[in-house]
């Protein structure tokens, strides 16, 4: 329904408050197509589907609603990966996903920011476990994902990267109403990584 979507976008431009993104929905399609319904990362069905319906540049945001199956909530192309494959661009979220959907615990929208998070640069959190391999500094490592809201988690105790998991960023698995924040250094990595792959300058 538009007023899920409106609430998506809401949630969206909360998430993003802190960083240099704002984003305005531009339009929205709707097809019928049970197969791209249930598309998975890399599969002929995403390929189909999003070559058909993928609209305008690099800069441009496109978000897919389906249902992959297995639990997946969503998945996103790297800004890097534009030039290489253009019409594979996007972010697929599990339709309900999106605040008021049946998902819960994954059902504020925060699916939705995870991936965006993704699209504009950003690796896990947990990337490269207690090496911190997200190549962001200002976010501690943890050695593995984090789920539900473990607060005072630390599995990377004495590493490169000290403090508490960060378990209420966006860019964690914990449950939606866990996360609440992206760092001053993953703001600055988006922005770097917009401005490298996505300016439409």
């Amino acid at each position: 329904p538009q007023a899920q979507i409106d609430d998506q976008m809401a949630v969206l431009n909360s998430a993003f408050a802190s960083t240099p993104f704002r984003f305005t929905l531009a339009a929205v399609t709707r097809t019928t197509n049970a197969t791209w319904y249930t598309m998975s990362p890399g599969s002929a069905a995403e390929a189909q589907a999003k070559s058909a319906l993928r609209q305008g540049g690099p800069g441009t945001l496109n978000i897919y609603s389906a249902s992959p199956g297995g639990g997946l909530l969503g998945w996103a192309t790297f800004p890097q990966d534009y030039t290489r494959n253009p019409s594979n661009d996007g972010v697929v979220i599990l339709y309900a996903s999106v605040p008021g959907g049946a998902a819960a615990p994954y059902n504020e929208g925060d699916t939705g920011t995870h991936e965006v998070g993704h699209w504009l640069g950003l690796f896990h959190t947990f990337q490269g476990g207690c090496n911190g391999g997200d190549q962001v500094s200002d976010t501690p490592a943890e050695r593995s994902a984090a789920y539900g809201c473990p607060t005072g988690r630390d599995s990377c105790t004495g590493r490169r990267y000290p403090g508490l998991d960060p378990i209420t960023n966006f860019m964690d698995y914990t449950d939606d109403f866990c996360m609440f924040q992206f760092t001053s250094g993953q703001s600055a990595r988006m922005d770097t990584a917009h401005q490298q792959y996505r300016s439409q300058l």
